[in-house]
């Protein structure tokens, strides 16, 4: 049975990530090779004021987006870096609506460093383990997919914590070019299921099953993914297998379309969900401030909306 989602998405009018619209997809495909930028290093847009984005500023970030689905950027004074200021961001870019996951602060964004003692079954992002090939939310019901996320760096680790990026988009060009039927095997609505979040004998999140790629009511791609092997449960068919372990060769390969970036202070990375991973990093328990970042996840991709002045 097909992904509902993908099953509404044909219904758009040449639609490139419709697998019977070859002509839209090769126009797009070429587009897309052409504007995506070579190598590994990542472009750093500096900010003057992030309340307050100029019109260039804010075009520089949504032409990176479109070219990469992710832009890394920099404050001008990294002492001004608050999370007011991040929400303040968002809002700019069209990010409303903050996932407010069973992690986040009150203020709906999540607080990432080293909590030490932790459990055996800690979730990673809070420990300085390596942290594998993945997008966020990937675990959220098919009503809470995460398609915008700001992640910024208050203070770097002394050593390690480097990020890589991967956009979803060139991974999907990258598989349906190897083969279509892998595209169709990771748009069925049961292709990956993440099994119950329980702890002490109680259920904190359901089972949850769906595609990997999908498309949006507005013809953007979306991604769930994680490649952390005790999270996930692929569909038993050989399409699926095999599109699963071309993925995983994407990412272990020496590719041009991966970015990799050690954020500094004041870095951070507006994205639509893009693919990321982490490296280990060292972590000082005795430290008066260990690696902090500051990670904010929404149910909206990046928009142009109308700003004042």
């Amino acid at each position: 049975m097909t992904s509902s989602v993908y099953t509404a998405a044909i219904a758009v009018a040449n639609n490139p990530f419709d697998l019977n619209a070859d002509a839209a997809y090769s126009a797009w495909r070429q587009g897309k090779l052409d504007s995506a930028p070579a190598g590994s290093g990542v472009f750093v847009l500096a900010l003057d004021n992030a309340a307050r984005l100029s019109t260039t500023e804010r075009n520089a970030v949504f032409d990176r987006l479109e070219r990469t689905n992710m832009v890394v950027y920099e404050l001008k004074d990294p002492a001004s870096q608050s999370k007011p200021l991040i929400l303040q961001l968002g809002r700019q870019l069209g990010l409303e609506r903050l996932d407010s996951n069973l992690c986040a602060d009150e203020d709906g964004i999540t607080t990432l460093r080293v909590v030490d003692k932790r459990r055996e079954d800690e979730y990673v992002p809070y420990t300085n383990k390596r942290l594998n090939w993945h997008t966020d939310g990937y675990y959220n019901r098919p009503d809470e997919q995460i398609r915008g996320v700001i992640l910024h760096c208050v203070q770097p680790a002394d050593e390690g914590g480097e990020n890589a990026f991967m956009d979803h988009e060139i991974a999907y060009l990258q598989l349906r070019d190897e083969n279509p039927d892998y595209i169709r095997a990771l748009m069925e609505a049961d292709a990956m299921v993440v099994p119950a979040n329980i702890q002490n004998g109680r259920e904190i999140r359901p089972e949850q099953g769906g595609p990997v790629f999908s498309v949006d009511s507005g013809g953007k791609l979306h991604m769930r993914y994680s490649a952390r092997a005790r999270n996930i449960v692929w569909k038993n068919d050989p399409a699926t297998q095999a599109a699963a372990e071309c993925l995983l060769d994407l990412f272990q390969a020496d590719s041009p379309y991966i970015f990799r970036h050690r954020l500094e202070a004041g870095q951070g990375v507006i994205s639509n969900n893009a693919l990321h991973c982490r490296t280990e990093f060292k972590h000082d328990s005795d430290a008066d401030q260990g690696r902090l970042l500051y990670r904010a996840r929404y149910f909206d991709r990046v928009a142009n909306v109308d700003c004042d002045g």
